[in-house]
């Protein structure tokens, strides 16, 4: 999570400490149309810089559709290991560092 090309870090890891329990990213939409494409996580919008990230960093894996449409994205394994590395990372900072991460990113 070091990395300053991860947008919004503290926002990411939020996404990530989420997906813990198998929740899935529903991506809703496409690109195609003209509403664009929109990513839910239980009910909240997942920022586009954030979800774009972690798909195109092959974080994320689609999981199949649910019966409305929308394409369920879960974690792979190399997702997985970005979470606990995260997490890690988190831990070992000092409550300032995270105070400027969460309000700068």
């Amino acid at each position: 999570m070091k990395d300053e090309t991860i947008p919004h870090r503290g926002e990411t890891l939020k996404v990530l400490r989420l997906m813990r329990d198998g929740e899935p990213i529903l991506m809703l939409g496409s690109g195609k149309d003209d509403f664009g494409t929109r990513w839910t996580l239980s009910g909240q919008e997942v920022l586009p810089a954030i979800a774009t990230y972690l798909m195109e960093a092959g974080f994320l894996a689609a999981a199949g559709k649910t019966g409305l449409g929308a394409t369920r994205l879960i974690l792979t394994d190399a997702g997985t290991r970005f979470r606990e590395n995260g997490l890690r990372w988190w831990h070992e900072l000092g409550w300032l560092e995270k105070l400027k991460i969460t309000l700068f990113g």
